[in-house]
């Protein structure tokens, strides 16, 4: 049987404990307002699975981008004088993606391309061609004179 005395101790430490409170934990001092994460272990990322099971359609293509030549005096004008043609695009093609669409479809190099969004939304492709490639053979094999 353990001392009395030792019983005692214990009951005084108890109750000195639950009058002043007991904190197991001290609080860690800040000395920034910034958080800074300590470095931890990154893993490259290795999935189980494709998040997508079938890759996306391409919403762009090149019929999507050239909508159509513009036929108008001013165009015509660009054509004969100018060595241009000049086309409706869509509005959220790129310059480069106007390009490429011009020699997919009709087999031309381009020298310079300038654009500008019409006030209808849609966006027009001015399209020099290189001095090998003459705009109005082209117009007449597209249709347009």
């Amino acid at each position: 049987m353990p001392p009395k005395n030792s019983k005692v101790q214990k009951a005084k430490k108890a109750q000195k404990a639950h009058k002043k409170g007991v904190n197991k934990y001290k609080r860690k001092l800040r000395h920034t307002v910034h958080f800074r994460l300590k470095p931890t272990l990154k893993q490259l990322r290795d999935p189980k699975y494709a998040k997508k099971s079938v890759p996306g359609k391409r919403k762009m293509d090149k019929y999507r981008i050239i909508r159509h030549p513009l036929t108008t005096e001013h165009a015509m004008k660009r054509i004969e004088d100018h060595n241009t043609l000049v086309f409706v695009c869509d509005l959220r093609a790129s310059k480069p993606q106007i390009k490429q669409a011009v020699k997919q479809l009709y087999n031309v190099d381009t020298a310079k391309l300038n654009t500008l969004v019409r006030p209808d939304g849609f966006k027009k492709a001015y399209v020099k061609l290189t001095p090998e490639h003459d705009a109005l053979d082209v117009a007449n094999r597209i249709g347009i004179i």
